[in-house]
């Protein structure tokens, strides 16, 4: 808990919820602060998060802030908080409900095959009484709009328990056992639980506003949303192992982050959070990358959850391409292709960071690193299916021809840098990527002349890499025309680039080991070496953290690999989440929250650790 002076809670106190369509963060103290409906990308109605009056909706104790204990229900993303308030104990449950046998759904239409469990567009919040007596507070102040437009509410109904809130287009329904009052652009209500009594609100965005008749349903509502995430974990492939934990919860992240409708996956929850503190460096981070694709595949294979990673290549495959035959970088979870870039000014920002961006200008970049994520998952998941669908071999010529054709192209690398165009080692990299698996998937399909075009180019990529990327001390530089190190560069060791004997990758390793890191953290690149068109320090970054301990596996530094992964695990949130950064001075997380890229490393880096200590076991 923080001890700071800032109305804002530390990013890393935040509790994730999701139902797999939109979700939801809250604070400490019971204040939902992030929340966008229907989906993920459309815009807030509780914003708090970027600007303490952009919406919140509060439940728990009157006049207590700080909860006695916060937890996920074992194996689930559903929220429990203990209160321990002058007269009694307190339990509240927050769950974004899940259900069954919906129909179709009209709220946010699917594009994939629907599911037997599915959202029912509802946030129900139960509350108990556990000892003594206690008194429980519900305030519900929406700003739609990312808080541009104050609710307008309309009772329902004349009992007082319900009220529908109105603004800029969008309408939801709170309910409750509790009666409602309306103050201006709030809705509020107070009630005193005794002893082994329950009560509850929902908001309900779902069709015809359906939501809990009682307390009861809303409790039913709770218990079947805890066993569709625990059905849902059981069909994960997890070892029994010391990373078990963080390794399921990464999983129930993953999974939270994802777009059922359409099978895409969003970078994080949210936009804006900072990665420097009272900085520019802000940016919207809900929507699909196509790098993450081949990181999100392999987890997801390595879990055994091969139902998503089809669904995620589904959604690749419905994508439209450039005219040029190439994906973008980015697309929006329903597959759009304009993520044109705005700022909302009239937000402060997380502690005064501004400016709040709405879009991503950098959708239209070239960055040629985007083929070999998306050929590496194309192969991943047709080694794991052990079959090509028809439709996805388009896909693999046209990425492998666009690797050929730009490899030699100066981009903007993986880093999205907003200066000149450089010859980055990764993006390089990942050409190589892109072509030694299209020759792979050419191999399977017994296409053997595409096998040898597109392996000869992979070659040559190769030789280019060697030629102009390793510095006169055999370390690999950020891009061609500097020695300045960078982070991704260790994805040489993570995709087989060169083996963990080559002296130039344990070079390079030790190089990023000792030289970009912050108290053993991982920089992603020196700010001040690197034209990257903004201003102001940087945290280390979470993921290169995670990629530096699969390095070091690959290199066979286990001893270096494991002592930074508990490093790495002790960061964890109080919850187990991470942000995108963690900035080291400080001890906290920064960055949108929370980040999958993050929860994907951990993943892939707990894979190497385990296999390794296998692998040593039956030595023995």
């Amino acid at each position: 808990m923080s001890l700071s002076s800032s109305p804002f809670p530390p990013i890393a106190d935040y509790a994730f919820l999701s139902n797999c369509h939109t979700g939801a963060l809250v604070a400490p103290d019971g204040s939902v602060d992030w929340m966008c409906l229907p989906a993920f990308d459309a815009p807030s109605l509780f914003g708090n998060l970027l600007d303490r009056g952009a919406g919140s909706f509060r439940f728990g104790p009157y006049g207590i802030n700080v909860p006695t204990q916060r937890s996920y229900v074992p194996g689930t993303n559903v929220l429990t908080t203990t209160w321990h308030t002058p007269t009694g104990w307190l339990l509240v449950h927050d769950a974004l409900t899940m259900g069954s046998g919906l129909g179709p759904d009209t709220v946010t239409p699917h594009t994939r095959p629907p599911a037997d469990d599915d959202a029912e567009h509802v946030l129900v919040r139960l509350v108990e009484c556990l000892e003594g007596t206690v008194r429980v507070e519900l305030v519900c102040e929406p700003a739609f709009d990312y808080g541009r437009a104050p609710a307008s509410w309309t009772m329902v109904g004349a009992d007082g328990h319900a009220a529908d809130a109105t603004g800029a287009g969008q309408t939801f329904r709170l309910s409750s056992d509790m009666a409602i009052g309306i103050e201006g652009s709030s809705a509020r209500a107070r009630h005193q639980l005794a002893k082994g009594e329950r009560a509850f609100c929902a908001m309900s965005w779902a069709d015809g506003f359906a939501g809990p008749a009682d307390v009861d349903d809303a409790a039913d509502r709770v218990l079947r949303t805890v066993q569709f995430w625990r059905t849902w974990l059981a069909g994960a492939r997890v070892p029994d192992h010391p990373l078990r934990h963080p390794i399921e919860r990464s999983a129930l992240t993953i999974k939270g982050l994802t777009y059922m409708p359409t099978g895409a996956t969003v970078a994080a929850l949210t936009t804006s959070l900072p990665e420097t503190p009272g900085g520019e460096r802000n940016w919207d981070y809900r929507y699909t990358w196509m790098r993450d694709a081949t990181f999100t595949l392999q987890a997801l294979h390595q879990l055994n959850l091969d139902w998503e990673a089809d669904e995620f290549m589904q959604f690749i495959a419905d994508l439209e391409p450039n005219p040029d035959g190439g994906l973008q970088i980015m697309y929006g979870i329903d597959g759009r292709r304009d993520l044109t870039e705005s700022t909302r000014d009239e937000l402060t920002g997380y502690e005064g960071a501004k400016p709040v961006r709405i879009g991503n200008g950098a959708f239209d970049q070239r960055q040629n690193d985007v083929y070999g994520a998306v050929l590496d998952s194309l192969l991943l998941h047709t080694v794991r299916s052990k079959r090509l669908p028809y439709r996805l071999w388009p896909l693999v010529q046209s990425q492998a021809e666009r690797a050929m054709a730009v490899w030699r192209e100066p981009d903007q690398g993986i880093w999205e840098a907003r200066g000149a165009p450089q010859h980055y080692v990764s993006s390089k990299l990942m050409g190589w990527v892109a072509l030694d698996r299209a020759a792979k998937l050419a191999g399977i399909r017994d296409d053997l002349t595409l096998q040898k075009t597109w392996s000869d180019a992979a070659e040559e990529i190769r030789t280019d890499i060697l030629t102009h990327g390793v510095s006169d001390r055999g370390v690999l530089r950020q891009h061609y025309d500097t020695d300045a190190l960078d982070a991704s560069t260790l994805l040489a060791a993570i995709f087989g680039f060169l083996p963990g004997t080559d002296e130039r990758m344990k070079a390079t390793v030790d190089a990023i080991a000792t030289e970009l890191t912050e108290n053993g953290f991982v920089l992603r690149y020196v700010t001040g070496e690197t034209d990257d068109g903004l201003s102001g320090k940087e945290g280390t970054f979470l993921i290169c953290s995670f990629w530096l301990v699969s390095a070091f596996a690959v290199v066979g530094e286990m001893k270096q690999a494991t002592d930074l992964m508990e490093r790495l695990l002790r960061i964890a949130s109080p919850l187990g989440l991470y942000a995108e950064e963690f900035e080291v001075d400080r001890a906290r997380h920064l960055g949108n929250f929370p980040q999958a890229f993050s929860h994907l490393a951990l993943i892939e880096a707990s894979a190497r650790i385990i296999m390794a200590d296998r692998r040593e076991e039956m030595s023995l």
